[in-house]
């Protein structure tokens, strides 16, 4: 095949600029959120810096604190124990020592400074803390600059006898990763402070492989997608078009063939094949979730209709066949990848945290695209369940993996060899203010739920408070005040999430009608703006027993509980001392909601009337008559069931997201019908 890609311009349904064209202007850094879409013309949403956000006290205020007053400090130290750091000090001769640690180690110096660079963008952080962080930060910029080859190169591990292998191992040396998270760190501590202290490194590094990689050059390909959102972000933040242009031929595939790849390889890094042509997930969940995610960048940049049309189709794939009800991704251990679809297991669940992070990265960029409040119902799942679990709530322990069952083994460590997670989760939490609200050309959207105040300006310049007073997630009763700097004329957006069944909205007191929405649809309020205006939104939040499809086979006759956006679990040591394994749901119990502020940080719990096994299930037969099993004597026990988010923060306990119904409810079906259900009248998926 030739390599022709040098000789297309990008097609220009967005503000794409062609080679030598004119470049469209440098905003203002102060101006730019987390990912910065003012100028995509494909993107509905734009979206607020974390500046104009104030955070106010409840769920997420919680969590932020602990991570900027714990997470960050502890972590910090523990990549000064474990050398990665000094790894940067070796190369310019500040420090004489080995380097240590995976090939991979760079980067997690990389998110830690993107996650501390967004607590100094916070208006909740203190000022003392944004003056220690900001001396770090400078710190281990000196550090990552006094590395810097004069080429631009700029990698720890690949130096010395291991030079010549730059760039020719892309499926395992995490190179362009490395490279991407840099860009990414560049960036935030550039829209927090407005210093390019470390923007200039690193676009001197993303300039060393733009200039001396592609099809008429040495040829490139992701390893680890990361790199494609982190250049096409580097291209709004400098307006170069020749950042957006890499990343079309990063996502070409054209170069598979120079490169030797494998088929495997091409699967297991979800790169190395035209995007355009994928119909479905496979592979290292995080890679593949990372390259959606730069898709998505990139045709809000450019608008070429076959890239969504992809991302459609592998958007459906994952919430129909292949995401956990916690919104976590990735099924096997092996390969950290996804499996077949419905191939869910619970006990085995890989779901890492890095993957969920991903998945909520993902979803927030298709809404901003789109305004699909569908986005926003997975965005919300796994940042409050799959994401939020990957951190304890001391802040100083995390999971790699996140299962949805457990036989009692401790799940949370301090420190990885592998620490992607830590710094990953880290980086999410500090810039969530910037979630929260988008702008679009006719109104604002509210994302998510939290007390806040965005305090920002329309489309058309008009300044707009908007005050939202809420104990969401525990509650789904929203309070919002609207305070333009003059009478306007725009549209206020409320998600109504997909797990309410209800919702009641009123404007000054007075009734609003909710027939033209849905759940899992936005609230369209458009009208004339006064300052004070308020709307109340009212969600119904009731605790709600799921089941998953019949053909995922590991919870087929169980149950989850979730209430509002979060998914529940039990846990051996809230049971009153019966096995976790004896228990079952009844289902026809109503749960009751009781509101614990000593337990776990302060949490809703939820106890149903259960049962247990008369005799322990241990001590039963491997295999019995059904009819023998129907029979089985129960006795009530009541279930106590956390938020998922929480396990795994007392002590190492078995843990279930899924409970078996009780057979006594008629929940089991016999063998043959099982089957049916299952697998289809042939017996074959």
């Amino acid at each position: 095949m030739k390599h022709v890609f040098a000789t297309l311009a990008i097609t220009t349904l967005g503000l794409c600029a062609a080679p030598g064209s004119a470049q469209p202007p440098q905003p203002d850094w102060r101006s730019q959120g987390i990912i910065y879409l003012d100028h995509s013309l494909n993107a509905r949403l734009h979206t607020v810096p974390i500046q104009a956000v104030h955070l106010g006290d409840g769920f997420w205020a919680n969590r932020r604190w602990v991570t900027t007053e714990h997470s960050l400090p502890t972590m910090l130290e523990l990549l000064e124990e474990h050398g990665v750091m000094d790894n940067f000090r070796r190369l310019s001769g500040r420090k004489n020592v080995a380097r240590r640690g995976p090939v991979y180690t760079d980067s997690d110096a990389y998110k830690w400074i993107e996650a501390a660079s967004w607590a100094l963008a916070s208006n909740e952080t203190t000022d003392a803390d944004k003056q220690k962080l900001r001396q770090q930060i400078e710190s281990m910029i000196s550090d990552i600059a006094a590395a810097q080859e004069p080429s631009g190169y700029l990698n720890t591990y690949y130096v010395g006898d291991k030079a010549h292998l730059r760039f020719t191992e892309l499926v395992r040396s995490h190179e362009d990763y490395c490279l991407g998270h840099l860009i990414q760190a560049a960036i935030a501590y550039y829209r927090a402070t407005g210093s390019r202290a470390l923007l200039d490194p690193a676009i001197k590094f993303a300039d060393y492989v733009v200039d001396n990689f592609g099809p008429t050059k040495r040829p490139f390909m992701t390893g680890h997608p990361e790199l494609e959102m982190a250049l096409v972000e580097l291209y709004r933040t400098t307006g170069d078009s020749k950042y957006l242009e890499f990343v079309r031929y990063l996502f070409s595939g054209v170069e598979r063939d120079r490169m030797k790849w494998k088929e495997s390889d091409v699967r297991y890094t979800f790169s190395g094949r035209q995007f355009t042509t994928r119909t479905e997930f496979e592979g290292h969940a995080v890679r593949a979730l990372y390259a959606v995610s730069g898709a998505t960048d990139y045709f809000a940049e450019t608008g070429d209709p076959a890239y969504k049309r992809t991302l459609d189709l592998l958007w459906t794939d994952l919430t129909m066949r292949k995401m956990y009800i916690t919104g976590g991704v990735g099924s096997r251990s092996s390969g950290e990848s996804f499996g077949e679809p419905y191939e869910l297991p619970s006990e085995q669940a890989y779901a890492e945290t890095c993957a969920a992070v991903a998945n909520v990265m993902w979803n927030f960029r298709m809404l901003a695209v789109t305004g699909d409040a569908k986005y926003g119902d997975v965005l919300e799942k796994a940042l409050y369940n799959g994401a939020n679990s990957g951190m304890s709530l001391s802040g100083t322990m995390y999971c790699y993996r996140n299962p949805l069952a457990t036989n009692g083994e401790k799940l949370r460590s301090p420190w990885y060899d592998t620490t992607c997670c830590p710094p990953n989760i880290e980086r999410l939490f500090e810039s969530l203010p910037g979630y929260f609200y988008a702008i679009s050309r006719d109104g604002v959207f509210v994302n998510l739920y939290h007390n806040s105040e965005l305090n920002w300006h329309l489309e058309d310049g008009t300044g707009l408070k908007l005050a939202q007073t809420t104990s969401y997630p525990w509650s789904g009763d929203i309070h919002l005040t609207v305070t333009p700097d003059h009478a306007s004329d725009f549209t206020v957006y409320l998600r109504w999430p997909s797990w309410a069944p209800a919702a009641s909205v009123q404007v000054n007191g007075q009734p609003f009608s909710t027939a033209n929405s849905h759940p899992g649809s936005f609230i369209a309020i458009s009208r004339m703006w006064n300052k004070g205006d308020a709307i109340s939104l009212s969600l119904t939040m009731q605790p709600t027993p799921m089941v998953s499809n019949p053909r995922v086979a590991d919870t087929y006759g169980r149950i989850a509980l979730q209430r509002g956006p979060l998914v529940y679990a039990l846990e051996q040591i809230d049971q009153g001392g019966s096995p976790l394994y004896d228990l079952f749901y009844r289902v026809n119990s109503t749960p009751a909601i009781e509101q614990r502020k000593d337990l776990l940080g302060g949490v809703v719990i939820l106890k149903v009337n259960g049962a247990a096994a008369e005799k322990s299930l241990g001590d039963e037969p491997l295999y019995e008559p059904w009819a023998v099993a129907a029979a089985r004597g129960k006795r009530p026990a009541m279930l106590t069931f956390i938020p998922y988010y929480a396990m795994g923060n007392r002590e190492p306990t078995p843990m279930e997201v899924w409970v078996p119904a009780s057979r006594a409810e008629g929940q089991y079906l016999p063998p043959s019908a099982t089957a049916e259900r299952r697998f289809g009248p042939s017996g074959t998926r």
